[in-house]
């Protein structure tokens, strides 16, 4: 019995959100460059893109490109906004067939213009598109997000209009990037390192984590839908007890 037929469609996760690490160790165990990883990683984008959609996913949220990866060398952020470009365009017209929305978190200012301009049009382009939401973490790092948001509530204290006192959870969750998206059910992270590397930290606080050792230019179909069936193994509880839930299912 193959993965997709065992799966629940009725615990298919809403939001499922991806670090797709491992592009440039699967490179250099090839004794390739580390854009040769990530531009195959490309493909696994596509792919699990694809099946997301297939399966009944509302909102994926890829970690394409954090705020810390601007460190790295000129070259290789300079291969990846060529990479990013040129998906964008390829693959708005798939978008389009498909009914796939596309949205952007992160400081886009940074981005280099050319590549904003693409990114502008595909969004604008994918609007009224509701099969799936394609969210793509650009220039991303959930501090910063979480910075701004306190930054635009406390204008908001000084200005009159909010008391201190008055500040719920709810107000800080629309103050973030993410403002009209559920939060992840499902966060999953590839290459085998098991951390958030600053990413969803708000959002992610009830999410089930699944750690893979599989590299990214690696993780397609199957790999993507072992994750789904794994997360609908789990027991989600939300600080519940365990007979509290089955109280709830009883009645």
């Amino acid at each position: 019995m193959s993965v997709s037929s065992s799966l629940d469609p009725t615990r298919i996760p809403r939001h499922v959100a991806i670090i797709m690490d491992g592009n440039g160790r699967w490179a250099q165990q090839r004794h390739q460059p580390r854009l040769f990883g990530h531009k195959a990683g490309v493909a696994s984008v596509q792919e699990v893109v694809e099946v997301a959609r297939k399966i009944g996913v509302e909102v994926l949220t890829l970690y394409a490109f954090s705020s810390e990866n601007w460190k790295r060398p000129a070259s290789e952020v300079a291969g990846l906004m060529s990479f990013l470009k040129s998906y964008l365009q390829t693959e708005l017209t798939k978008m389009l067939r498909n009914e796939i929305r596309l949205t952007c978190i992160g400081d886009q200012d940074r981005l280099p213009p050319e590549v904003q301009e693409v990114l502008q049009k595909a969004v604008m382009t994918t609007a009224s598109n509701s099969k799936l939401t394609l969210n793509l973490a650009l220039s991303y790092g959930s501090r910063s997000e979480l910075t701004r948001a306190m930054k635009k509530l406390a204008v908001s204290c000084v200005s009159g209009e909010l008391l201190p006192q008055d500040i719920t959870e709810e107000m800080v969750s629309a103050s973030l990037d993410t403002a009209d998206l559920v939060d992840p059910d499902l966060l999953i992270r590839t290459g085998g390192e098991a951390r958030l590397s600053n990413f969803l930290l708000w959002q992610a606080s009830y999410s089930e984590i699944y750690f893979t050792e599989t590299m990214w230019p690696d993780f397609r179909k199957e790999a993507f839908l072992q994750a789904i069936a794994d997360f609908q193994q789990r027991e989600r509880r939300f600080g519940k007890t365990r007979e509290q839930l089955l109280d709830t299912k009883q009645n």
